[in-house]
C-alpha cells in the first residue's frame, strides 16, 4: 500500500468516474483501475462495485476512502511541519477562493504579490463556499478567501477587508437619477439574486429582509456578470459588491449608486486551519491585499 493508490481511492470516491478520477491524478485510465485493483487485494477486501453504467463504492470502500483522506491530510500536516523550518514565503501554496470575488480582486492583488513574493507560487482554486470549506478540512488547500460569516468552529478566521454594496439598476429606472439611496428607497422594489449555493446571495437576501425588499422569482443568475446583463436590459435591480463595479462606466447601460450611511455591506477575509505552519504566509499575503485596497474597505 502506498499513498498514491489512497488518493486514487478519494479520488473515485469523489468522482464515481473512472476517466474523471484519472484525469484528476493525471494517470491514464488502466493505471488508475489496475492500482485500485492491486489495493483491493492486498487488503482482501472489494472496495468498489463496477458495472458498465455506473461506479459506486462498497460499504468497505467508503469506510477505508474516509481513513485515507484522514492519512493524506496528516501527511500534508507533515510536509506543512517541515516547511515551518524553511521559508514560508517560498514554494507551494494552495488558495481557494469564491467566485464574487476571485474576478475582481485576484487581477488587482495577485501582481503585488508576485513581485513581492517571487519565490511563492500560488496555486489558486475557484468555488463555492461550501466546496471550498470542504476541501479545506481535507487539506486540499491551505488558505481560502470568502466572505463571512461561515461555520468556522475548525478553522481560523481573519478579517480583510469590508466591502460597500452598491444599488446596480438601469439607466431608465426612476431612481438611477439619484446621487445616493437608503435601504427605505429600495423598499418597494423587488431585487433580482443570484442562485442558490452562492453565499452572496445570502448576504444580499439578508439586507432585502432589512429592508422589506422582495426577490424576484422569475430569474436566478449564475454568476454576477450574468446578472449584470440582466440589469441593463432593464429587467430589475440588484445589490453589486464594490470591487465588482468596472473602473470606467460611461458607456454602461447599468447605473451603480453609493447608499447613504450607514452602507450594507460584506465582510472578507481569509479561513486556514488551526495551527496552520503556514499563519505567517498568510499575514504576509493578507497584508499586501490590505495594502492595495482602497483605505475606506479596509477601516
Amino acid at each position: 500500500m502506498n499513498l498514491r493508490e489512497l488518493e486514487y481511492l478519494i479520488a473515485i470516491d469523489d468522482e464515481r468516474h473512472f476517466h474523471r478520477a484519472a484525469e484528476r491524478c493525471f494517470v491514464s485510465q488502466p493505471t488508475l483501475s489496475g492500482q485500485l485493483k492491486k489495493l483491493e487485494e492486498e487488503l482482501g477486501v472489494l472496495l468498489i462495485e463496477r458495472t458498465n453504467r455506473r461506479v459506486s463504492m462498497t460499504e468497505a470502500g467508503s469506510a477505508v476512502a474516509k481513513r485515507a483522506r484522514e492519512i493524506i491530510s496528516g501527511v500534508r500536516d507533515i510536509k506543512d511541519i517541515a516547511a515551518g523550518f524553511q521559508d514560508l514565503m517560498a514554494g507551494d501554496l494552495h488558495m481557494g477562493i469564491i467566485p464574487t470575488i476571485a474576478p475582481y480582486l485576484l487581477p488587482i492583488i495577485m501582481p503585488e504579490i508576485n513581485r513581492q513574493f517571487p519565490d511563492l507560487k500560488v496555486w489558486l482554486y475557484e468555488y463555492q463556499t461550501h466546496v471550498l470549506i470542504e476541501k479545506l478540512a481535507n487539506a486540499e488547500l491551505d488558505v481560502l478567501i470568502l466572505a463571512f460569516p461561515v461555520e468556522s468552529h475548525h478553522f481560523v478566521e481573519m478579517d480583510l477587508y469590508r466591502e460597500p454594496f452598491r444599488l446596480a439598476l438601469s439607466k431608465g429606472q426612476k431612481l438611477s437619477r439619484q446621487k445616493k439611496v437608503t435601504l427605505e428607497d429600495i423598499a418597494t422594489h423587488e431585487m433580482m439574486l443570484l442562485e442558490e449555493g452562492h453565499c452572496l446571495r445570502d448576504h444580499v437576501k439578508d439586507i432585502c429582509l432589512l429592508a422589506g425588499v422582495k426577490e424576484t422569482k422569475q430569474f436566478q443568475a449564475t454568476s454576477l456578470e450574468t446578472l449584470r446583463q440582466m440589469i441593463g436590459e432593464g429587467m430589475g435591480m440588484t445589490l453589486m459588491p464594490e470591487l465588482a463595479i468596472p473602473s470606467s462606466v460611461k458607456h454602461d447601460s447599468v447605473r451603480y449608486i453609493e447608499f447613504k450611511d450607514p452602507k450594507p455591506s460584506r465582510r472578507v477575509g481569509m479561513l486556514y486551519r488551526k495551527k496552520s505552519y503556514k499563519e505567517s504566509a498568510f499575514v504576509n499575503i493578507a497584508n499586501v491585499i490590505q495594502a492595495v485596497l482602497p483605505d475606506n474597505m479596509i477601516s
